[in-house]
């Protein structure tokens, strides 16, 4: 995971990243500050473990909320954007989704997880579906995340 979030920050250098993490509770941030000068790109990081902090710091839409429910693409895409702002960065990703041990009441089962990425000229979702336990799911979460922002930035 170490290569994986230095090669994430070397290619954003010169630009600032931040992150919205729930079912992740701040691994991404952990990741990316265990490299030696994570500070020059990482800004830091909102944990949005509940739907209050999701809608009050990260400005997702209640209605969305309600509708979508906190694990779907919208409301990733919305926590990025919202962080994006809010931290003023170049840069946000997002995860929402379900490390266990219960599904939601939208159908989601354990392990669906949304990656939310937003920049200047984009804000996108992504799906995925994880398998494995509580602690597997949420590192496969970290390195989906990490990845789409290398894929995309």
């Amino acid at each position: 995971m170490m290569s994986l979030a230095f090669d994430v920050l070397s290619k954003l250098q010169g630009k600032t990243l931040v992150t919205a993490e729930s079912c992740t509770g701040g691994g991404i941030g952990n990741a990316l500050t265990a490299v030696p000068g994570a500070s020059a790109v990482y800004k830091g990081g909102i944990i949005s473990y509940c739907n209050e902090v999701k809608a009050e710091l990260l400005k997702v839409s209640r209605d969305t909320l309600f509708a979508c429910g906190a694990v779907s693409a919208p409301v990733a895409r919305e926590m990025a954007r919202g962080a994006r702002e809010t931290l003023q960065a170049d840069i946000a990703v997002s995860v929402t989704g379900l490390a266990g041990p219960d599904g939601d009441e939208f159908g989601n089962p354990v392990g669906t997880v949304f990656v939310g990425y937003a920049d200047a000229h984009q804000c996108i979702a992504k799906q995925f579906h994880f398998a494995g336990d509580r602690a597997q799911i949420r590192h496969k979460a970290v390195e989906a995340a990490l990845k789409l922002v290398l894929e995309l930035s």
